[in-house]
């Protein structure tokens, strides 16, 4: 939902005029905008796993543990968590200096996009984004596969098949929706 207003605007004047500029105080709002949209991306579907856990393997209380304050936490977590690392890696970017070509082939800003135009030294801020990107993929991927490890050993523990069809069901369309994304991620950072 937040994706569009982020890129969008920006895309339909590029389309719109002759002028495709953006600013770079625009360009680095936009960066930090889609890296704290990117890491609650990844997140996120945590908290749902989380959701399913607790929905399969612990039915009974699960108005007791899904509370509304745990719910709230398990919302703004991942939003907190993506604005404190954008805001590391935007501060990187603004201390990169710019000289030379200032074009970007895209219709966005991006930290890759903008690592290739700057003449400063690039180590830091190339293996801080490393080391977010394999952190953040990496736990956000273990918080989504440990609970549904557990899932998966309680649905094996149902006796009729009908039982086992509805948990998987319930669980079917997130695991799709996980897989999807992740793929693209890694075929991206490939």
């Amino acid at each position: 939902m937040f994706y569009s207003p982020n890129v969008s605007p920006q895309m339909l004047a590029h389309f719109l005029s002759e002028k495709k500029t953006i600013s770079y105080a625009g360009c680095l709002a936009q960066c930090y905008v889609f890296v704290t949209l990117l890491l609650t991306e990844y997140y996120m579907p945590g908290a749902m796993a989380y959701d399913r856990y607790v929905a399969i393997c612990s039915p009974l209380h699960y108005n007791s543990r899904m509370s509304r304050p745990l719910c709230i936490c398990l919302v703004t977590l991942p939003y907190l968590w993506g604005s404190m690392v954008a805001t590391m890696q935007v501060i990187l970017t603004s201390h990169l200096s710019f000289c030379g070509s200032n074009i970007i082939n895209d219709f966005y800003c991006a930290d890759p996009d903008l690592l290739m135009l700057t003449c400063s030294n690039t180590y830091v801020k190339q293996t801080a984004l490393f080391v977010s990107t394999g952190i953040n993929l990496t736990v956000s991927l273990l918080i989504i596969l440990i609970p549904y490890v557990f899932i998966f050993i309680t649905i094996m523990r149902i006796h009729s098949s009908e039982g086992q069809c509805k948990a998987f069901s319930t669980c079917g369309s997130h695991l799709t929706a996980v897989c999807m994304f992740y793929e693209s991620l890694f075929c991206m950072c490939i």
